[in-house]
C-alpha cells in the first residue's frame, strides 16, 4: 500500500482549515498545552504545518520535543515557524508512524491532534499500543480530533462535514480511513484516564487530556485550560 502524502496540501492547509472551521481547530490544539508545563520529553505525532508545535515549545519551555510527520514539506513548514531560540529543542523525524519505528522513549507526554482520524480502527489500535510503549508510567496523552455529537442537528451537520472531509483527504492524500475510528475508547482501553475534555463546534471537535496513574494528579494540578 502506498503511504499517504500530505505534501500537496502544505501551502493551502491553513486556508482550507480556516474556511471550514474558523479558528476552532487551532483552539482545539492549543487549549490544554498549559497542562504539559512540567513535561521534559514530548512526542508529537502528525504535527502538520507547525502552528501547534510553535505554540507548544512556547508554553512548555523546558521540554525537548520529538516531532514525527510523514510529509517532508510539512516538516519544512513546521521548522520554519519555530522561533530561532527554540529550534535546538525540537528533533524532527520524517517517517511513517504506521510503518517505521517511533523515536525511542521514554516520553512523559505525547500529542496526537487530528492525526489518528487518518487511520482505520485496526491501525489505530496498533498505533496506540506502540505509542503507549514509548511512554513513561505516569505519562500524559493530549488528543484532539473530530467526533460525532450525541444527537440533534449538530450530529447531522457533523456526519455531513466529516463525510466530506474523508472524501477530500482520501482524494488528495490517500489516507486509508473512511470513517472516524473510536480513538478515545482505544486510548482509554490502553490504560489512560480522562483529566480534561473540551468540546467545540457543537461537540464535533474535542480536545481531551488523558493520563496514566500519577500523571493524572500532575495534570489536574496544572493551570486552567487556556481559551487560546
Amino acid at each position: 500500500m502506498t503511504a499517504p502524502s500530505f505534501d500537496r496540501l502544505v501551502s493551502i492547509y491553513r486556508v482550507l482549515e480556516f474556511a471550514a472551521f474558523g479558528r476552532d481547530l487551532e483552539r482545539a490544539r492549543f487549549c490544554l498545552f498549559d497542562r504539559l508545563g512540567s513535561c521534559r520529553r514530548i512526542l508529537v505525532l502528525g504535527e502538520g504545518d507547525g502552528r501547534a508545535l510553535a505554540r507548544l515549545v512556547e508554553r512548555v519551555p523546558h521540554a525537548t520535543v520529538h516531532c514525527v510527520d510523514i510529509s517532508a514539506a510539512m516538516i519544512a513548514r513546521a521548522s520554519a515557524r519555530l522561533p530561532e531560540a527554540c529550534r535546538a529543542r525540537v528533533v524532527f523525524h520524517h517517517l511513517d508512524a504506521l510503518a517505521a519505528s517511533l523515536p525511542p522513549g521514554p516520553f512523559d507526554a505525547v500529542t496526537t491532534m487530528f492525526f489518528l482520524d487518518c487511520f482505520t480502527e485496526r491501525q489505530v489500535r496498533a498505533l496506540v499500543s506502540r505509542i503507549a510503549a514509548t511512554l513513561e508510567p505516569e505519562a500524559l496523552w493530549l488528543w484532539a480530533d473530530f467526533r460525532l455529537p450525541e444527537g440533534g442537528l449538530w450530529r447531522l451537520r457533523a456526519r455531513a462535514t466529516i463525510a466530506l472531509l474523508y472524501a477530500f483527504f482520501r482524494w488528495q492524500t490517500g489516507i486509508p480511513a473512511r470513517e472516524l475510528p473510536p480513538a478515545e475508547s482505544i486510548i482509554t482501553a490502553a490504560g489512560f484516564g480522562t483529566v480534561a475534555s473540551i468540546d467545540r463546534q457543537g461537540g464535533m471537535v474535542r480536545t481531551r487530556l488523558f493520563a496514566r496513574a500519577g500523571g493524572r494528579a500532575a495534570a489536574e494540578s496544572g493551570a486552567e485550560p487556556s481559551p487560546a
